[in-house]
């Protein structure tokens, strides 16, 4: 039978509105309720009934450890309506010295690890609490925070710990919301207590000032914050910003001249056995040509070695290449993005957080000092019922035995209040001495000094903060950086310096002879060898050699006007005849290689095109980063590059296929990055034969038989760039070139 909803229970509403209602709902629960911590105690729903949870079971530092099972059933049964893993992950975290820089709860078992193993099942681990966390709930039985019911109604829970210590900044936080998140890092309490006692005496200050205090992040796996001091003030400034953790890293000499890599601390939140198992898999593809190998010889203390290629690579290079390719250096990305006293999600600056927390501490102050002042004030009352009592005492016995109703007879006979009456009738007869009367009289005098203080507390501003700068102090004293919790572990350390590692240390250094046939095809042979006796394909011969090494860049000159680069170890071996130089660079199936030259960036290089167009240019400037190339000569119509010449003499020589000789001084050839370039030489019809850079004190010289000769009156010969030139001298090659 099917039940029909009455017409009034039935509204109409549009989908989306509805939607978006609901969802409103569950991201404000997500991050009121779960991922953002309170600005005040820096603590989430779950930690904070975790602690509570404890607490409750006198988990104190001095008793003795309860199984985490216990722990987690009371926190799912009475505080915390969610899964008991999400709970249980929660108090591992928190006990876990690696994760949090200031441990709340003291495991026992097996915890888990910075390998990144996870701890074994509650119902096998134990715990209790530190006294940092019980530092955190000083003055929960004091009125110092607000209490609410507990998600059945059944209990109360403090909505926020007294937290006698900054904990937000101390242990730092993350998490995830709807459209919001926090990733907070932990600090060194000693340097946060420094901060906020300044800001105590100067309510102005500035973020940067403060700064001078807290140093940056204290991560509890240590290692080196490598950023600049400007950046680390910017990023608190904001709320949000970049950090660059590295590892710490240590050189040991081994014999014969051999050394190896030792790292003692890692980045934080990266798991050791991961970073191991990401390096070897590089290392396997191999993309890290500087390391040989690594090993984990970690025990209670981290010890990761790495092994170089050879002892030739410096350690800093081979640390800085692992630095840029892998996660032995990380970053965390800051994001204080806290819940505020009204429960407002907000992103806070440095100066905003620590002022947060300060207020927190006089409204705690001030709660717990009226708290006491009202306890006292009932203890007196109390006590002057006593010692009234203690002078009229046979009378007052006498009206106890002899009246049905001695509480009204008493009140009226010696003007006392409810509650004294009251107190006077509970009072044990074993409290009639009269070194109870004087121990009475004791405590009222001392409780008189007390409340006069508490009121003279309660009515001064100044005094409250003096107070709460004490309490800072006692907690620097406690845990700052005198005590060995508390020491200081990441380094703060000078940003790095943009180190380009040196290609010569990425590739093992070995001559080789690089080899190109006139059809194409590329090879490199072992050594430094003579290219005539080298063997080609049927039909194909030798058209370019270098010798090189295999750390070297090699630039190709094609007849396109680009240039193109490959390295020296790229170049397919010698055996065979290699492989077609188009499989490794994009040239067009009508274009050939005209020159092959090593990358050598203090030589300049003369380029020219075959109708004699060209120009100086840098060889930084014509090195190519694809495949595709760099245009670097700009061709007309039917020309084609030619020339590719290293700058090497004060002169120039230039002769045409016309065969008519010029010589110029070499700068009268402009510098430019690109284009078509200058005229070196006027032709009516043809173009350049060969061009060679010389020093004209020296004389000018061409190959003369099986020789060289040297021509050394060159007069008929010299004139301005984009002449034409004359017949060269008697005795110069037929062929038109200069060699």
């Amino acid at each position: 039978m099917s039940i029909e909803p009455k017409e009034e229970q039935i509204q109409n509403s549009k989908l989306a509105d509805a939607l978006s209602e609901r969802y409103l709902a569950y991201a404000m629960s997500t991050i009121v309720s779960r991922s953002l911590p309170d600005v005040r105690d820096g603590l989430k729903p779950v930690h904070r009934r975790l602690l509570y949870a404890m607490r409750h079971l006198k988990l104190d530092p001095k008793s003795g450890f309860k199984k985490c099972a216990r722990v987690v059933g009371d926190v799912i049964g009475k505080y915390h309506p969610h899964g008991d893993v999400a709970v249980y992950d929660a108090m591992v975290r928190l006990a876990q010295d690696f994760a949090v820089r200031y441990p709340l709860v003291e495991g026992q078992g097996n915890f888990g690890n910075i390998d990144g193993d996870r701890a074994a099942a509650m119902r096998y681990t134990e715990a209790r609490l530190t006294e940092m966390a019980m530092a955190l709930m000083e003055g929960l039985d004091d009125n110092a925070v607000d209490f609410g019911p507990t998600y059945d109604g059944s209990e109360d829970e403090p909505l926020v710990m007294p937290a006698s210590f900054p904990n937000l900044l101390a242990n730092g936080s993350s998490g995830i919301a709807v459209g919001m998140a926090t990733n907070i890092p932990p600090h060194n309490i000693g340097e946060v207590c420094d901060a906020l006692s300044y800001l105590i005496k100067h309510p102005d200050a500035e973020t940067a000032k403060l700064l001078d205090f807290v140093q940056g992040p204290d991560f509890p796996t240590g290692g080196l914050l490598v950023e600049s001091h400007d950046t680390i003030v910017k990023a608190y400034e904001k709320g949000r910003g970049s950090f660059r953790i590295r590892a710490k890293w240590e050189k040991e000499i081994l014999s014969h001249g051999q050394y190896q890599i030792i790292v003692t601390e890692i980045p934080y939140g990266v798991p050791k056995a991961d970073l191991i198992a990401r390096i070897a898999k590089l290392l396997l593809d191999k993309k890290l040509p500087l390391l040989a190998d690594i090993r984990d010889e970690s025990a209670e203390e981290i010890r990761i070695v790495l092994e170089p290629k050879n002892r030739t690579v410096e350690a800093e290079f081979l640390m800085e290449h692992l630095f840029q390719n892998t996660d032995l250096q990380s970053s965390f990305h800051l994001n204080m993005n806290v819940l505020d006293a009204d429960s407002t999600p907000k992103v806070m600056s440095l100066k905003q957080v620590l002022q947060a927390f300060l207020t927190h501490r006089m409204e705690v102050l001030t709660r717990m000092s009226r708290y006491r002042l009202d306890k006292i004030t009932h203890r007196m009352e109390v006590l002057q019922g006593f010692l009234t009592a203690y002078l009229n005492l046979d009378r007052v016995i006498e009206i106890i035995r002899g009246e049905d109703e001695p509480k009204p007879v008493l009140m009226q006979e010696f003007h006392l209040t409810d509650v004294q009456v009251e107190a006077i009738l509970n009072m044990k007869l074993r409290s009639l001495r009269k070194l109870e009367e004087m121990q009475i009289r004791d405590e009222y005098n001392a409780l008189n000094a007390e409340k006069d203080s508490l009121e003279a507390l309660l009515a001064d501003e100044s005094l409250r903060w003096t107070r709460i700068g004490e309490q800072i102090a006692d907690i620097k004293k406690r845990f700052g950086q005198k005590t060995k919790l508390g020491a200081r572990k990441t380094i703060i350390a000078d940003a790095p310096t943009n180190i380009d590692v040196p290609i010569e240390a990425m590739i093992e250094k070995e001559p080789i002879t690089i080899v190109l046939s006139e059809k194409g095809w590329i090879r490199a042979l072992k050594g430094h060898v003579n290219t005539q006796d080298v063997k080609f394909k049927e039909g194909d011969t030798l058209q370019l050699s270098l010798q090189a090494q295999t750390t070297d860049k090699i630039l190709l000159f094609a007849s396109n006007g680009r240039f193109y680069t490959i390295m020296g170890d790229k170049v397919p071996g010698g055996r065979g005849f290699g492989e077609p130089v188009r499989l490794q660079i994009d040239l067009p199936e009508n274009e050939t290689i005209v020159d092959m030259i090593i990358y050598q960036p203090e030589t300049d290089l003369l380029v020219a095109s075959a109708k004699g167009k060209g120009f100086y240019i840098k060889q930084k400037d014509v090195v190519a980063q694809t495949r595709s190339g760099k245009i670097i000569l700009n061709l007309s119509k039917g020309d084609k590059a030619k020339f590719c010449l290293p700058v090497s003499g004060d002169s120039v020589a230039i002769i045409g296929q016309n065969r008519k000789l010029l010589i110029f001084k070499s700068d009268e050839i402009p510098f430019m990055a690109r284009g078509q370039g200058v005229i070196l030489q006027k032709y009516q019809g043809g173009g350049v034969s060969d061009i060679e850079f010389f020093n004209l004190a020296e004389g000018m010289p061409f190959a003369f038989g099986n020789g060289i000769r040297i021509e050394r009156d060159l007069t008929p010969w010299l004139g301005k760039r984009a002449l034409v030139g004359k017949i060269p001298p008697i005795g110069f090659p037929r062929s038109n070139k200069f060699k």
